[in-house]
């Protein structure tokens, strides 16, 4: 009895433009930076159709990829709204796989920009199981004083104790797979961003994961306690929007490039694998091969990391033991470096910056529920 899950981000599904670089160099488009636009009814016009005109081939490869996980189940981040993946599900995913994911649920959370977390289901696993949606719980209104998680560091980063936790939402689905229980938390934690106060973008960022990382796994306890020798099934699947390790990269594609694995002394992924709370499945791939993203600010700052997570509970792990996730890579652009022996042949169009699936790379996995 298995079913296959996913989890990727399918970076800003969007049903709407977005006008704000008008006003904000930082949030407009490089193309549309190489050109002397009088108006803000101009710069409408203009952008309207470099979105429109991106967005097919972005999303033909993104439909790819999620095509290539064969998820009966699969978690996404950075979706604007129902409406928009039914839209994406029947226009693209629909081409390439026909009658497929007919379930789709996901509820607003508290992102500024409105992407949320969603999850799209089977009726039946590719085995002919059926998939039953049982109950979905939203988490976004959960407060750091509720849930009794405020830290006095959280106050340097302007954050007060009567505010939400989670910057999207800790959405918690349940399932049964033939007749099995199953409960599936999709997460999208908060962004690292750009360096400020003096820190790097994850430094000045880091105590709002780990609140965020506390948070879920104080939710997980309340409802099935803290005894890891227990048989409960459940999966947290999600951009944790940060590594516990990385891969850092040196040289270029003349020089030959050097990859150099190193880990941190701190992430908000220890909160979650403390103790052994939940099992990080990725981990049972080589350590240069388990980056689902890759990172770079130019040649001085290019690291390949890990930001999307399967994490099993101890009961899933125990009853998976050999099982290794897959990571699919073939919607990256052609910029990224990949290590020797892991690279793929990019889907059709990917092109060397953009069109691509997305910036993060689908991770998928086969799981015996009993």
């Amino acid at each position: 009895m298995s079913l296959r899950l996913a989890t990727f981000n399918v970076e800003n599904l969007m049903s709407r433009f977005d006008f704000s670089g008008y006003r904000n160099e930082l949030y407009q488009d490089r193309a549309l930076a190489l050109f002397d636009i009088k108006s803000e009814a101009e710069y409408k016009s203009l952008e309207q159709a470099r979105a429109i005109a991106h967005a097919d081939d972005t999303r033909q490869l993104t439909a790819l990829a999620i095509a290539a996980t064969r998820a009966d189940i699969i978690v996404l981040q950075e979706v604007d709204n129902l409406e928009a993946l039914k839209a994406f599900e029947y226009g693209y995913l629909f081409k390439m796989i026909g009658e497929g994911y007919r379930n789709k649920y996901s509820t607003t959370g508290n992102d500024s920009r409105g992407i949320d977390v969603a999850m799209m289901m089977r009726t039946e696993t590719a085995a002919g199981l059926p998939i039953e949606f049982v109950r979905m719980t939203s988490h976004a209104h959960r407060t750091f004083a509720e849930l009794d998680l405020y830290d006095p560091l959280l106050a340097t980063v302007g954050i007060e104790a009567h505010e939400r936790i989670f910057r999207r939402d800790c959405l918690e689905i349940d399932v049964l797979v033939g007749g099995r229980p199953l409960t599936l938390y999709g997460l999208h934690f908060k962004s690292m961003g750009s360096p400020r106060n003096g820190l790097d973008g994850r430094e000045a960022t880091m105590p709002l994961r780990i609140a965020e990382a506390r948070a879920v796994r104080r939710i997980i306890e309340d409802r099935f306690g803290k005894d890891f020798s227990g048989d409960k099934h459940w999966a947290i699947c999600g951009d944790l929007n940060d590594y516990a390790e990385r891969v850092l990269i040196e040289g270029d594609e003349w020089s030959g490039y050097r990859f150099n694995p190193v880990t941190e002394a701190q992430s908000a992924l220890h909160v979650l694998t403390a103790g052994g709370f939940c099992v990080n499945a990725v981990e049972r791939r080589p350590a240069l091969d388990r980056w689902t993203l890759y990172h770079t600010r130019g040649p001085k700052e290019r690291h390949l990391c890990q930001l999307d997570y399967l994490l099993l509970s101890p009961a899933l792990a125990r009853l998976n033991p050999t099982a290794i996730p897959d990571i699919i890579r073939n919607g990256q652009p052609h910029r990224t470096p990949f290590p020797d022996g892991q690279n793929v042949a990019r889907f059709p169009r990917a092109g060397w910056d953009r069109p691509k699936a997305s910036d993060h790379c689908p991770v998928a996995m086969t799981l015996d529920l009993a």
